[in-house]
């Protein structure tokens, strides 16, 4: 795959972190998430982190170091419920909207566009075998067979990914 000059995509293969715009709802919730963990933080070198992640937030743009605290604290945010019970769904959607932004939020979007491709080698065929099996904790298995193809997708706490695809 080629990345055109000049975009995100060139910029982030060329090791130069992207930088995230932040504003309206987006930058609040993040502003304020990073605020309330900053109260509760004792560690110095977190905080000194927290601290920079707000002065970036404040400023509406994040790279770097700062785009990947900010990663971490709406992953929490975000998984744990925290940022639908405070900010409602509008303030959820706008975390999710940032995330997405995010390298990590990127890297799920990219996975779960790989899982999409190699499903739809099976659209049309007539399914074999469907199965779920779980393989530790929070982590599961689904086997999908048509055809004579056979796809497996891994869930865990690191996103869904291809596990086997078998001819």
């Amino acid at each position: 795959m080629s990345v055109a000059p000049g975009t995100a995509e060139a910029a982030e293969a060329a090791g130069a972190a992207v930088p995230v715009k932040l504003a309206g709802e987006a930058r609040e919730v993040a502003l304020a998430e990073a605020q309330h963990v900053l109260a509760h933080v004792q560690d110095e070198r977190r905080r000194g982190r927290l601290a920079e992640l707000i002065a970036y937030v404040d400023e509406g743009e994040v790279a770097g170091d700062s785009a990947q605290a900010l990663e971490e604290l709406l992953e929490l945010g975000l998984v744990s419920g925290r940022v639908r019970a405070v900010y409602g769904p509008e303030g959820e959607q706008a975390a999710l909207k940032t995330f997405r932004k995010l390298p990590l939020g990127r890297e799920l979007a990219d996975g779960a566009k790989e899982i999409t491709g190699a499903l739809q080698t099976l659209v049309g065929r007539e399914l074999e075998k469907l199965s779920v099996a779980s393989v530790g904790p929070g982590a599961y298995v689904v086997t999908l067979a048509a055809d004579g193809l056979e796809l497996s997708v891994r869930f865990d706490r690191q996103g869904a990914r291809l596990h086997t695809v078998a001819i």
